[in-house]
């Protein structure tokens, strides 16, 4: 027997039709039933199982012992078998569900509550869990994709492997997961429908994580209009940014990328130095601070077009001025903490890459001078910030910084020595004097050479390329001093 109750209708009627000439009995709810009698299969409804009608509009409809007691039944155990005879209960050996479309319910923006409660299933994730619990003696299907290869299997009277089993109940168990899991983010106030994805035609939506607290997801936007999909992802890339620090900071976000940034005791002088560093493609960024917004009339904010501003709190004289500008959002921001805090996930095609973050405790005292001259204190300082400031921009990254400011910046670049360049090219004149950071080792020399032409004294790098000889002999004749910091920082 073989019981078939979907939302998803995808290749219903083929599978059970295929079912039903392999020599399975058909039974079925509501609509599903519906669509399989008028293609002319023969199906049985669950109230002829049951003794009992579907009430409450379908709300109650398979939670019955005649249907559970088949699901969960072990056929290895004598006295399972002895209690289903007894009881005049069969056997249920495939179960095919799938559930209600709860996300794209209330993604729509004018979903209610009342929608919301109505798409949350309840039979169904409970004959599937039943199924996927007894996996070695049901065949649980949750995906449409997976009744043609299962059909042919059954139609050539074959049975499925163990392995088989056991890899549909995980993905049974998954389905019902994930259902669950967005269910409790609408509930707690933790899943959003945002204006739009990275363009107009994507749809999108904001998800917080289970047990976690602060971070950019729970925001409190204090003025402008609605957050889209690039938004969160331009201010939690500025956000992360100036959390790195200790001192004061203000950075400059364009495309999940620093254009601007710069640490200073004085936050209005940060938010200046990080605003010029790169003026140009600072002009309508995402700006961050890591401490308390204030005095933004003396800093420019009033003035400088910005898309939005986060901060971890605002001063009301900061709020006054900031609240004029209508389509600039303000956003209030605490560090994030929670279980999947220090993980850094990404969906890749049929998965998940997790990681740990790049939050490697790093010390200037344990790099390595390899050349002839040491940097010196100035040097240095700037060189600690720069290397800092390079972990948070996309590879091949190269940071050039002048008194704890970001002056240029190349990012993104299938080779380094076109991150130089553009680096180069952004900081101008600021280039003079400054240092420059690489997030991976030269492997040429040329890097050095346009360095040096750019007026770079010192240069902080990790090492370990085959050629380090030459990047180190070029440096020596420039007479720029080169730390090996023996640590990568990649970001793709």
């Amino acid at each position: 027997r073989a019981l078939l109750s979907v939302y998803d209708k995808t290749g219903l009627t083929d599978f059970a039709r295929a079912l039903h000439d392999s020599g399975y009995a058909l039974v079925s709810t509501g609509g599903t039933q519906a669509a399989i009698a008028n293609a002319g299969i023969p199906v049985q409804h669950v109230e002829d199982l049951t003794g009992f009608p579907e009430i409450l509009d379908g709300r109650v409809k398979s939670l019955h012992p005649a249907i559970y007691g088949g699901i969960l039944a072990r056929r290895d155990i004598a006295e399972h078998n002895a209690q289903l005879a007894e009881h005049g209960i069969g056997t249920i050996d495939v179960v095919a569900s799938n559930l209600y479309p709860f996300v794209d319910t209330v993604s729509r923006p004018d979903a209610t509550l009342i929608d919301a409660l109505e798409n949350i299933d309840i039979g169904g994730p409970t004959m599937i869990r039943g199924a996927a619990k007894n996996f070695p003696h049901v065949i649980v299907v949750v995906d449409p994709a997976d009744y043609g290869w299962i059909a042919e299997r059954l139609a050539a009277g074959e049975d499925l492997t163990q392995d088989e089993r056991r890899s549909l109940a995980r993905k049974a168990f998954q389905h019902v997961a994930l259902y669950d899991t967005t269910i409790s983010q609408y509930l707690g106030d933790r899943l959003s429908t945002l204006r739009y994805g990275e363009n107009p035609h994507q749809q999108a939506g904001l998800y917080a994580a289970p047990l976690s607290s602060g971070g950019i997801v729970r925001a409190k936007q204090l003025h402008g209009i609605d957050m889209s999909y690039t938004n969160y992802l331009d201010a939690d890339a500025a956000w992360r940014v100036v959390a790195d620090f200790d001192q004061p900071a203000a950075t400059v976000i364009k495309h999940t990328n620093p254009c601007g940034l710069a640490v200073h005791d004085d936050q209005p002088t940060a938010y200046r130095h990080a605003f010029e560093g790169d003026s140009v493609s600072a002009y309508g960024g995402i700006v961050a601070f890591n401490s308390h917004a204030h005095r933004c009339d003396r800093a420019g904010n009033a003035r400088r077009p910005v898309r939005h501003i986060i901060a971890p709190a605002y001063e009301e004289a900061a709020l006054d001025v900031l609240r004029r500008r209508r389509r600039t959002r303000l956003l209030e921001v605490q560090p994030a903490s929670g279980p999947q805090e220090g993980l850094d996930v990404r969906l890749v095609s049929g998965g998940a890459l997790v990681q740990q973050t790049d939050d490697i405790a790093e010390s200037p005292a344990d790099w390595k001078v390899v050349t002839e001259r040491e940097p010196t204190d100035a040097e240095l300082a700037d060189l600690t910030f720069a290397w800092k400031a390079a972990k948070h921009i996309k590879s091949n990254t190269i940071v050039l910084a002048k008194d704890n400011t970001l002056v240029g910046m190349g990012a993104g670049q299938p080779n380094r020595v076109v991150s130089v360049h553009l680096a180069l090219r952004i900081a101008e004149d600021k280039a003079k004097g400054s240092v420059l950071a690489s997030d991976a080792f030269f492997p040429f020399a040329d890097n050095i050479e346009m360095a040096a032409a750019g007026g770079i004294t010192a240069i902080a790098e990790p090492g370990g390329s085959i050629r380090d000889d030459e990047v180190i002999a070029a440096a020596n004749e420039h007479n720029i001093a080169m730390l090996f910091t023996g640590t990568r920082h990649f970001r793709h």
